[in-house]
């Protein structure tokens, strides 16, 4: 029997706490998943800081990966004999739902902004690159690695399987709202995921919707929008995420003057502060690695470093108001200033974040991310975009919510004599 078709003798399961069990019975599943790649998914969070807001929220990347996977399981069992689908492809989308986060890095998102670099290229090259992942896949065929990285960096030609893993309404996005929210405990991300299953077809370039599963899919938008709102955009967690930013950037400036001796060298980040990143770098990065230098550095003599590190991890966090930089723009610069002649460095212990997000939208031609949008499949069979039939999802089509939040250190103004001058303007401006 060929590899891509072997079976284990029993098939085996992960009991979890979204979906019951997840089941693997393919061999290549079961060999992707014990890999060194595969297996360093467990020190990588799912959701990076927000476990200093929501303190249940410890889960790793390697739990959410085999969610994508047992749902694209469980959707191809229900496209099996449906017309457009091919079986063929069976196993490509299995491998690419397992391995579709495979890049990330130590609190992902954070990380990549200060490094300038992107999960979904690291992701590419384990798969395509010297590892244990591409050995396995080249089991399967010699094309089959880049078949899985043209399906994960949605190239690949089949548009139907591409939409499985990356769309409006996907495996992906259906695992993270029902995951984050059962470990941060709000009710927000929970939808009919078994109504929206059973309603789901194959087309020719999509995944569609029968209409009489219209508002478990309203439900599902609504959820991904108050998570974002309430859980991944939280200020709390943007807090956290600008001290570790903060860091980062402070560690790289320390090691980039050439000046300064650090007590426990950067050998680990060393190439990311020089832009030669290699691919063994990467993944000799996770999070259990960041925290033992950020537990080190808080006895480092830079005092900015040693504050930033005590700040993260004994959960020191910045305080934060509502702040529009396009209209305080002025108001930032005094700020800034202040801070300055206070001896508060407004580099590190002043920030402006912004956050914002598009619940849903229809397709717009020529727009930097295209869109596809979720189709309604009538009982005449004609396709309706969803924001043509529902009134809930038309309400928020399009629009795109921003919030603004100033981060600052309140402790650090707080110890400025009573009289201080400076002390009651930086007040004066906080306040409005």
């Amino acid at each position: 029997m060929a590899y891509r078709d072997e079976k284990l003798h029993e098939e085996k399961v992960f009991k979890d706490p979204v979906h019951r069990y997840i089941h693997v019975r393919d061999r290549v599943i079961w060999d992707l998943i014990g890999t060194p790649e595969f297996q360093r998914l467990r020190r990588i969070k799912q959701l990076g800081t927000t476990y200093l807001t929501f303190h249940g929220a410890e889960h790793s990347r390697f739990n959410h990966s085999l969610g994508v996977y047992e749902i694209v399981r469980r959707i191809i069992e229900n496209f099996r004999d449906q017309p457009f689908w091919d079986d063929d492809e069976r196993i490509l989308c299995l491998c690419a739902a397992l391995l579709h986060d495979l890049g990330h890095g130590p609190f992902s998102h954070s990380f990549e902004k200060v490094f300038d670099l992107d999960h979904e290229d690291f992701t590419r090259a384990i798969i395509l690159g010297d590892t244990k992942v591409n050995e396995i896949l080249r089991r399967v065929d010699e094309n089959f690695p880049q078949d899985v990285a043209d399906v994960i960096h949605k190239t690949y030609s089949n548009k139907l399987v591409v939409s499985l893993i990356s769309s409006q309404i996907d495996a992906d996005r259906m695992d993270y709202l029902q995951r984050d929210a059962y470990f941060t405990g709000v009710s927000y991300g929970h939808f009919d995921m078994e109504r929206i299953l059973r309603v789901m077809r194959p087309m020719e370039d999509q995944m569609v919707i029968k209409e009489s599963g219209m508002h478990a899919v309203e439900d599902y938008i609504m959820s991904r929008y108050q998570m974002y709102w309430q859980v991944y955009f939280h200020p709390v967690t943007r807090s956290a995420e600008v001290i570790l930013s903060k860091i980062l950037h402070r560690a790289k400036e320390l090691y980039m003057a050439n000046e300064y001796e650090f007590k426990l060298k950067p050998t680990h980040f060393e190439s990311f502060f020089l832009k030669e990143v290699s691919l063994e770098d990467y993944l000799k990065l996770d999070e259990n690695v960041v925290f033992y230098y950020f537990h080190i550095w808080k006895e480092e003599e830079d005092a900015i470093l040693s504050d930033l590190c005590r700040r993260f991890v004994d959960r020191d966090l910045f305080k934060y108001i509502e702040f529009d930089p396009g209209n305080q723009y002025r108001e930032l610069m005094d700020l800034k200033e202040c801070f300055n002649e206070a001896g508060v460095d407004p580099i590190y212990y002043l920030e402006v974040d912004s956050s914002s997000d598009l619940p849903y939208d229809f397709y717009r031609p020529g727009e930097e991310e295209e869109r596809l949008p979720i189709h309604l499949q009538l009982p005449t069979g004609e396709l309706k975009e969803l924001s043509r039939q529902s009134d809930i999802v038309e309400s928020i089509s399009g629009k795109k919510r921003t919030d603004h939040k100033l981060y600052f250190a309140k402790d650090l103004i707080e110890q400025l004599p009573e009289e201080s001058d400076i002390k009651k303007r930086i007040y004066e401006i906080l306040k409005g």
